[in-house]
């Protein structure tokens, strides 16, 4: 059963009528002794003044109270049409309500503000979003048009340098030639990965065994270096829903950029946990930092601060965890090092039908 809805100006005025009837009760007991004509005139002198109480104070409340509400009324529907350019007259006065409306139009004032930044944010994504399109169209055919001459390239290397006798010093200068062949092909790789992404195959195993291959890869990388790998499994950890040949290689991808961010000797520390209902990887390490300017930008394509380096590492990196439904962020400090954290939802594919359905329910 619904309750029954009494408007604000019956209960405002509810405690004055209680009020004044109780006074005209006294009042009539008051006046017993007197005769009655005298008393009649008495007792309706006083009900009209009661009366008049009554009016003047739902006149005042409606004059102070009542059309403020109306007017708020009315701006909540223009606002719910999407117009924002919207305030309230009676921000002007100087009480409590005059309080709310300076409160709202300061609230429609900075929801102002936020669309317009949204619009503006909006429109560059898209734009940088058009480019990227347009960039990986020509990236995917310049690829291929350089891969295949530069497999035959490298099988012209292969043939001269076994035909090289063993004591030539041409022998190296072929071994450096394999070495640059190989980088070229990486980035060729890298590239390719970045401007056509193949999706995600979703499946439930053990994110410690994925994690755990990635860390025994590089281990492999450092092992002339003076650099301490260290790994910390989470035992309890159910079972998270990942595809694990990429989430793979977002973990070798941020601890070979932890290992290159590391002049000398250092440590990385990878941890393996949970938080907020989803699984968390850690790769923290001690090396050089990022400056504060750099770090909102290590995550756009082609930025990068090595020399040898791509910059299409970290874009992909994201693109992985974004598609897993998961987040990265990313916390450094000069000189002291930084850490890169990959929250996971233990169920990729239920966090996205949520989303889905959301944006429905919403529509």
């Amino acid at each position: 059963m619904e309750p029954v809805r009494v408007h604000w100006q019956l209960k405002a005025i509810l405690p004055v009528v209680l009020v004044l009837l109780a006074g005209l009760l006294m009042f009539t007991g008051a006046t017993l002794s007197l005769g009655d004509p005298e008393r009649h005139r008495v007792l309706m002198v006083a009900g009209a003044g009661a009366i008049a109480i009554c009016g003047v104070s739902i006149g005042v409340l409606a004059a102070l109270i009542h059309r403020p509400m109306v007017e708020l009324q009315e701006k909540m529907t223009v606002i719910s049409g999407g117009n924002l350019d919207v305030a309230v007259s009676f921000a002007q006065r100087n009480d409590e309500i005059g309080d709310l409306g300076r409160h709202f139009n300061s609230m429609m004032q900075q929801l102002r503000e936020s669309r317009k930044e949204i619009e503006t944010m909006h429109r560059t994504q898209m734009s940088r979003a058009e480019h990227l399109a347009t960039l990986g169209e020509l990236a995917t055919g310049l690829a291929h048009e350089i891969r295949n001459p530069l497999a035959g390239i490298a099988g012209v290397i292969e043939i001269i340098g076994r035909d090289l006798p063993a004591t030539s010093p041409a022998r190296e200068m072929v071994k450096d030639v394999r070495v640059e062949i190989n980088q070229i092909n990486r980035i060729l790789t890298d590239l390719l990965e970045t401007a056509r992404p193949h999706p995600p195959q979703m499946m439930r195993s053990n994110l410690n065994t994925t994690v755990e291959h990635a860390v025994m890869l590089a281990r492999q990388q450092v092992l002339s270096q003076p650099i301490r790998i260290e790994l910390e499994r989470a035992a309890d950890l159910p079972e998270v829903e990942h595809d694990s040949d990429q989430i793979h290689q977002v973990i070798l991808n941020l601890l070979l950029n932890a290992v290159q961010a590391i002049d000398g000797p250092g440590r990385v520390g990878v941890v393996i946990g949970s938080e907020d209902g989803c699984a968390r990887i850690r790769v923290s390490d001690t090396g050089r930092g990022i400056p504060e300017a750099q770090i909102a930008q290590i995550f756009r394509p082609f930025f990068t601060t090595k020399g040898n380096g791509t910059g299409l590492g970290l874009s992909l990196v994201r693109r992985i965890v974004d598609e897993h439904q998961g987040h990265i962020s990313v916390t450094s400090e000069v000189g002291k090092g930084s850490t890169f954290e990959v929250l996971l939802p233990f169920s990729a594919t239920a966090e996205l039908e949520a989303v889905e359905q959301g944006l429905a329910t919403r529509d």
